[in-house]
């Protein structure tokens, strides 16, 4: 079964998201982090503005809760346009689409969410869209078929996905922009806290915002999320001014801990140290002796622990490293299947 974890870059619940949209940077000089990225983009804006044209279409990748949507924001902000935004599942119609394109304007930007998961026959309607700014409607049936072609003006579809890999080649080909997020280190994710600590208007030490970025796992989203809860945390049991004590008192209450590991990370590890002997082992074995689905595995949990090396992929399993196993202060016997990681 899925669960709610503190620690997932996705949405946790609608509320959430009003609360991320005040926190986001509305212009790139405000975006903190991901300078290569910045740059590209920069670069990008002033050309069109130049030519006066609308920006290429662009596919922003990577795991979430990295700001692609921030992003997509940003680049209507930065052209002075409207932003329409919507996801890949919502888009079930042609006819819903239709109405969306025909009322975008010169330079709007289209923003599709999760646009990996589009249907076959939107994302062939969205072809001759992003191709040639015209769409081809069929009206009536039959015999009395006729072919409506109507004309777009030059949008920006900008697209994001976590999972690149899914999307079709001939969709992946019309984008004109590639861009790839990747996980923040602590030094940005402290300026990330630290800047959102004061649109809350939350008083923070900077020692504090060290202590809540490190524990975020590499992840905006999750930074802001676990400032708000050691917010009230300060609130209740201190004088409202967050410390580095009151932060990590905060966070260990909520079972994260120094690395950002929850419970479920932790289950997961000590299963492959304990059960497994450091592995290999199988995803769907992991999944049926921790009673969770196989993707939430791959999707919530695993991303993190590959990026700080304490899983790796192997064609046998997954198998543990040596580092989860002195974080989590598990001592595997060098007769393990893979007693040389250890």
């Amino acid at each position: 079964m899925a669960r709610e974890r503190i620690v997932t870059g996705s949405q946790e619940t609608p509320d959430e998201d009003s609360v991320q949209l005040s926190l986001r940077p509305k212009l790139l000089s405000e975006y903190i982090g991901q300078k290569e990225l910045r740059d590209k983009i920069k670069v990008t804006l002033e050309a069109a503005r130049g030519r006066k044209e609308a920006v290429e279409h662009v596919l922003f990748y990577g795991p979430p809760g990295l700001g692609k949507t921030t992003l997509a924001h940003i680049l209507a902000n930065e052209m002075g346009t409207k932003i329409y935004s919507t996801a890949g599942p919502a888009l079930q119609r042609t006819g819903d689409l239709m109405g969306i394109l025909t009322n975008l304007q010169d330079g709007d930007v289209l923003f599709i969410d999760e646009i990996h998961r589009l249907s076959p026959t939107i994302e062939e309607f969205m072809y001759p869209a992003m191709e040639d700014f015209k769409i081809d409607f069929v009206v009536d049936k039959g015999a009395f078929a006729k072919v409506i072609n109507v004309p777009l003006k030059r949008f920006t579809l900008v697209g994001a996905t976590t999972r690149a890999g899914m999307l079709s080649a001939p969709l992946r080909d019309r984008f004109g922009l590639y861009y790839h997020i990747d996980f923040y280190p602590a030094s940005e994710l402290k300026e990330i806290v630290l800047r959102s600590a004061k649109l809350l208007e939350t008083q923070i030490e900077p020692e504090a915002a060290e202590v809540i970025a490190g524990r975020s796992r590499g992840t905006p989203r999750i930074a802001n999320r676990l400032l708000r809860r050691v917010r009230d945390y300060s609130a209740v049991k201190g004088d409202g001014v967050i410390n580095s004590g009151i932060a990590a008192k905060a966070l260990d209450a909520e079972g994260i801990d120094s690395l950002g590991l929850d419970n479920l990370d932790r289950k997961l590890l000590k299963v492959i140290l304990e059960y497994y002997k450091g592995g290999p082992v199988g995803i769907e074995a992991l999944a049926a002796t921790l009673s969770e689905e196989a993707d939430t595995l791959v999707d919530m949990v695993e991303p993190y622990l590959l990026k700080i090396g304490f899983v790796q992929r192997t064609k046998r399993g997954r198998v543990a490293s040596a580092g989860a196993a002195g974080h989590l202060g598990i001592k595997i016997p060098k007769t393990g299947s893979q007693g040389s990681l250890f």
